[in-house]
């Protein structure tokens, strides 16, 4: 699997007003939370941002290039607007590239995890279906024809 590019912008301004103007100028306000660090705000194009996260999922692995550093980050969360479908905020985990590839083994997994999940649900609400269809029977008595 490999690793979306994008080339991240260090943002100083916050709140509402900054992340409205960011979204203007057609960038994504994020933050990359790590440990024992502060978190890095920063804004990424909406355009690269919008087809990484279509190509490889909502919980991608990343590498995003911040003030001229590679940063490895995994998708923590997708904000998106319920009304317009437009992403509103993402928040990243920072990762280390050595553990790059265990991350996307560990995706790997989750992935095929939901994906069963959702088939089983499918086939339950399938054979549920089909029950019900059989309850709308009216059923024969011996000496009776059935009338429809």
């Amino acid at each position: 699997m490999a690793v979306e590019k994008l080339t991240a912008e260090a943002r100083t301004e916050f709140g509402k007003g900054a992340a409205r103007r960011a979204r203007r100028e057609g960038r994504i306000p994020a933050v990359i939370y790590a440990n024992d660090v502060e978190p890095i705000h920063i804004t990424l194009p909406n355009h690269g941002t919008v087809m990484a996260l279509r190509h490889h999922g909502k919980h991608a692995i990343l590498e995003l290039e911040v003030d001229g550093k590679p940063q490895f980050v995994k998708t923590q969360q997708v904000q998106v607007d319920d009304l317009r479908r437009v992403i509103e905020h993402i928040d990243f985990i920072a990762i280390e590239k050595k553990d790059v590839a265990a991350a996307e083994a560990e995706l790997a997994v989750e992935e095929a995890a939901e994906e069963a999940a959702h088939q089983a649900a499918a086939e339950a609400a399938s054979h549920e279906s089909h029950m019900d269809d059989a309850s709308l029977e009216a059923p024969v008595v011996e000496g009776e024809t059935a009338e429809a």
